[in-house]
């Protein structure tokens, strides 16, 4: 009878743990949102464009007139990374930037290839269809391994270039919510599940002082995840084939390059900034002291400043 009273118990235990954590699941589900929806609030405006290409239509603004420069985001990112860069150079310069694959209110590519290559051909093809022979190029994390690949295949289209925390050097420690994305089964929930307080916390994660953080700053980055078809392009990029690492690449590039660095960055150490600074000839380095990941969304006026001085006005 002991016996039986305690396996009766642990079945009912067991059943509240399940009703626990399936009642814990649902709190956290967040459905998609349709494109429509979040254009009406993230896209509209006049410098807000679409454009048809390789059976995307991508999301990218094209601001102001002068020497042309384009932005790249990163990873769990958008061209709204770089609204503060856009504010302070689009009064004398063309600043373009666009949605990558995956990312923000372009979505998912038809044929769901994430890797770096593809992403820098879509680069190529986007200034093609811009009349943009030459230019000037910015990337952050991801969008700064892309930069660099487009720039050893194209060195001809790249006058210079900005490299601020960039991936595509080997020895870094993915950071804890990618590490989570390539975990099986553990990472199908993450197709379902951008609960806000998980993307509060990446955000005060990559930041150098958390207190910037705001709560549009949230909503705008768990939107963007939200997009329909993100999620499942997102693991889909993470779980796929993985980039080849730069390292015995970098120090081919032959055209000016700005490193830029955040001094608390958690996901890319100020190692690898160093490493970039001894591999790239002539490469310069500013380190913002108390930034995290995203200097340019930290501190957009004193990186926009730097960035400018080394882009110069030819």
């Amino acid at each position: 009878m002991r016996l039986g009273r305690a396996l009766r118990a642990g079945a009912i235990g067991l059943a509240g743990l399940i009703v626990l954590v399936a009642a814990a699941g649902a709190a956290m589900f967040r459905r998609d949102l349709p494109v429509e929806d979040l254009i009406a609030r993230y896209g509209a405006g006049p410098t807000s464009q679409f454009m048809d290409l390789q059976g995307m239509r991508i999301h990218y603004r094209d601001e102001g007139s002068g020497p042309p420069l384009l932005l790249v985001h990163g990873t769990f990112s958008s061209l709204h990374t770089w609204d503060g860069w856009a504010r302070e150079l689009a009064g004398h310069r063309r600043v373009v930037r666009l949605d990558l694959p995956g990312f923000g209110l372009t979505g998912p590519a038809p044929d769901r290839d994430y890797r770096v290559e593809r992403y820098a051909r879509v680069v190529g093809e986007f200034l093609d269809r811009l009349d943009l022979a030459r230019a000037d190029l910015a990337g952050n994390s991801l969008g700064g391994r892309v930069a660099i690949t487009f720039a050893l295949a194209h060195p001809e289209r790249v006058r210079k270039l900005i490299l601020i925390d960039a991936a595509g050097l080997s020895g870094a420690t993915p950071p804890p919510i990618i590490r989570l994305a390539r975990m099986p089964i553990l990472n199908r929930a993450l197709r379902h599940l951008t609960p806000r307080f998980l993307v509060r916390r990446n955000l005060e994660e990559v930041y150098g002082d958390a207190s910037k953080v705001t709560d549009d700053l949230v909503d705008r980055y768990q939107a963007m995840q939200r997009r329909a078809g993100n999620r499942e392009a997102l693991l889909d990029r993470l779980n796929g084939p993985l980039d080849p690492d730069l390292d015995d690449r970098i120090a081919e590039l032959h055209v000016p390059v700005l490193i830029q660095w955040g001094s608390e960055d958690r996901w890319i150490p100020i190692s690898a900034a160093h490493r970039f600074e001894r591999e790239i000839a002539g490469a310069e380095l500013h380190v913002y002291d108390g930034a995290g990941h995203v200097p340019m969304e930290e501190l957009p006026q004193a990186t926009a400043r730097d960035a400018d001085a080394f882009l110069g006005r030819d």
